[in-house]
Order: structure tokens, then sequence, then C-alpha cells
């Protein structure tokens, strides 16, 4: 009986780890979870908040963008370690290493993330849609809703299938930021001193930059991840283990190198054609109805087929997320119908509400950002922990860079939160 390509990755990956050589087409086999979670950094949120950096702020704020993906990639590595070293995804193991008042506070606060981001998603892949074959953005969701249901069921076939269709998602993505490059006419010097230079000039500057990290260090694919490397390979002891961490500490940054080129891409894209004459454009809509004059119908045509791909690859994802998070955290699996229709319904109400879809965009990445301390503290706690990770468990540098890049999140939420309440003023 021939085996199905999800059997045939993991026959290839017990040879090359028993001794087997790795030639290019074997080392692909071990490339795939990081592939999946970098969807999530390339998501519609991404496109509400980098419009809104680039064309309000020009290139000053690629710098946020760049620390964001820095965050990312370590917390990103954290998680695919955790379910390669462990065999579990970290909604299990803090279900089983944590206190219950605990747990459930954390299974809220990941609900909740998790509708925010389905939200996002969601929305993008309706407004693509929309706009590229102008039908009406109920529509569009409707549309959106058949196809992502339609994806997820390669996920009964084994993990190989679902990585190879989010794989090619992700080469349109960047094929298309790639083409937007060309065409734009990006000033590299400014864009330059923009990634290394720190500045929030004022409070919608600190609310985007908040988005940033809100879209790009997403909770749900730190929960994902973990899942996603859970018992793909075979690893019967720490040797194997071992190598099977490099493979994916490899992948993961080649993977959100890419996904982190593509924001700087989309800042850098809405800085050349809109900082100069229309820094106002804060939705999605507009910032394609304004490229059509200024950089030509190519680049409007291609900014919304990412933008289509991005919405549907990150919806599946999503859900495949939120998945993952209420069997881990409550041992309860749904239908995965049941949960595709549970989280599209705050999308349907926000559209039926009238309200702007890019502005629900950019604060559902807020939302994400608030809540994103949570799988990040557990995360640093768990593969912390000799008792979880054994000979694996992190060392002092990256066990201090973790809580650094923690911090920096909660510090900027703390201060968009006190400036929202009126406890401190930004300058």
């Amino acid at each position: 009986m021939a085996l199905n390509t999800t059997e045939r990755a993991r026959a290839g990956m017990a040879e090359v780890l028993i001794g087997g050589q790795m030639g290019p087409r074997r080392a692909l086999l071990f490339v795939g979870p990081a592939v999946i979670a970098s969807i999530a950094y390339m998501d519609p949120g991404n496109y509400a908040t980098n419009i809104q950096a680039g064309a309000g702020y020009g290139y000053s704020l690629l710098w946020v963008v760049l620390a964001a993906n820095l965050i990312a990639m370590l917390f990103q590595a954290l998680s695919a370690r955790l379910g390669i070293v462990t065999g579990h995804n970290l909604a299990e193991l803090s279900r089983d290493h944590f206190p219950w008042p605990v747990v459930f506070v954390m299974w809220v606060i990941s609900e909740i993330a998790a509708m925010a981001t389905d939200l996002a998603e969601f929305l993008g892949g309706a407004i693509g849609l929309a706009l590229l074959f102008g039908i009406p953005l109920m529509w569009g969701m409707v549309i959106t809703a058949i196809v992502t249901y339609g994806i997820l069921l390669f996920d009964a076939k084994g993990f190989r299938p679902m990585e190879l269709v989010i794989g090619a998602f992700v080469a349109v993505i960047g094929l298309c930021f790639l083409v937007e490059l060309v065409i734009a006419p990006i000033a590299w010097g400014e864009a330059a001193v923009g990634l290394i230079t720190p500045n929030l000039p004022d409070m919608t500057a600190l609310t985007i930059a908040v988005g940033i990290i809100g879209a790009t260090v997403m909770p749900h694919a730190i929960y994902l991840h973990s899942g996603l490397t859970q018992g793909r390979a075979v690893t019967p002891d720490d040797a194997t283990r071992a190598r099977v961490v490099r493979f994916s500490n490899i992948e993961v940054v080649v993977a959100l190198a890419a996904a982190g080129m593509v924001n700087m891409a989309m800042v850098m894209m809405a800085a050349s054609a809109f900082h100069a004459g229309n820094p106002e454009v804060a939705e999605i809509e507009t910032a394609y109805h304004l490229l059509t004059p200024l950089l030509g119908g190519a680049a409007a045509v291609v900014f919304l087929v990412s933008l289509l791909a991005s919405g549907i690859s990150s919806s599946v994802v999503g859900t495949m997320a939120g998945q993952l998070i209420m069997q881990g955290f409550l041992r309860i699996n749904l239908p995965i119908w049941f949960r595709r229709a549970v989280t599209m319904i705050p999308a349907f109400v926000v559209v039926w509400m009238g309200v702007n879809a890019t502005e629900a965009l950019v604060m559902s990445q807020v939302v994400l950002s608030i809540a994103l301390p949570v799988p990040m503290i557990a995360l640093l706690i768990l593969t912390g922990r000799r008792e979880v990770m054994g000979v694996f468990v992190t060392g002092p540098l990256v066990r201090g860079l973790a809580i650094l890049g923690a911090g920096v999140v909660l510090v900027l939420n703390f201060v968009l939160l006190g400036e929202v309440f009126g406890l401190v003023g930004l300058g």
C-alpha cells in the first residue's frame, strides 16, 4: 500500500535522524511548522497597522516591525522547542502545570485573542474579495467562510498536505510584495534610518506600534507552533530531539525573516505611495483605490491578491489554533465546522453593525497585544523548568532575552492603557 504525503515525510525524517544523508529534498521534509506559523505574521491585521504606520509616519516606525519580528523569532523558536521536547503543546502543559483558576483565566483570555485574530483574518479575506470582484462585503465573508472551511478539510489527511497548501499561500504573498517593492519608488536611505532609530512621536504612533506588535507576535501562533511540532518527527532520545530542535531553529529564523521582510515591504510601500500626499490614509479600501492613480493598476491588483491570500490562509491557521487552544485547556474536541462558525460570529456582527472594517482590524491587533503576555509568560515559565524540558531547559542568555522581549510588550501595553485612561501623557 502506497504511503500518503504525511507518512512519506515522517519516514524520510526518520531516515535522516538515524544517520541518513541530508540532501536538499530531505531537508525540506523538516520545513512546515514555522511556515504555517509565519502566516500569522502576514495576516490582514498586519496590512491595517502597516498601512497606517507607513502613510502616517513614513519610514519612522520600521524599527517597531524589526523589534517585533526579533521577539517573534525567539518565542516561536521556544514554542517549537517545547512541542518537540515534551510531545505536548503549550495549552496542554499549562493545564497540567498551573493551578486551575490560572488555567481558566488563561483559557478565557486566549479565546478572546483567538476571536480577535479571526476577526482580522476573516475581514481581510472578505475585503480582498469585495474589492477585487466588486461584490458586497457580506458576500465576501460568506465566500471566505466556504473557502477556508474547504482548506481546513486537508488537516484530516495529516500534517503534510496542510503545510504544502499554506506554504503555497506564503509564496504568493511574498511574491506579491516583491513586485510591490519593484513598482514603488522606495527611499532606501530613509528606510534604513527608520529601521535603526527608535521613535514614537505621539499617541497615535504608540497605538499603531502596539498594534504592530500585536499583529506580529501573535498569541495564537505561540500556542499553535508547539502543537505543530509535537509528534511530527519520531524522536526516541535526546540526540534526535536535539537535531530536530536545530532544524526547527533554522526554519524559524528563515520563515520569520521572510515574514518580517513582507511586513517591512508593506510599511515601505505605504510610506512611498501615501506619506507625502495622503498621510491620512488609514483604511485598506482607501489604500487600494489610491494605489491605481499613484503606482498604477498592477500595484493595486497585486496588493489585493496578496490580501486575499493572506486573509484566507491566516483564517485557516487561526481556526487550527483556536481548536488547539480549546482542546489543550479544556480537553474539549469540537467539530471543525462548529469552531469555524463560532469564530466567524464577531466578524459578521462587525459588518452588520456598519463598523469601519479597517478600524476593527487595528483595534483587534491592540487586543491581541494586550492578550500576548499570557502565552509569553507561560512559555517562559515552562521552558525554564527542568522537570518539563530536561536537558533542553533554556539557558540564562536565551531566558534573559525572552524576559526582555516580554518586558517590551508589557511596557508598551501599560503605557498605552495609561494614556487611554489619562494616567500618563505622551509628548
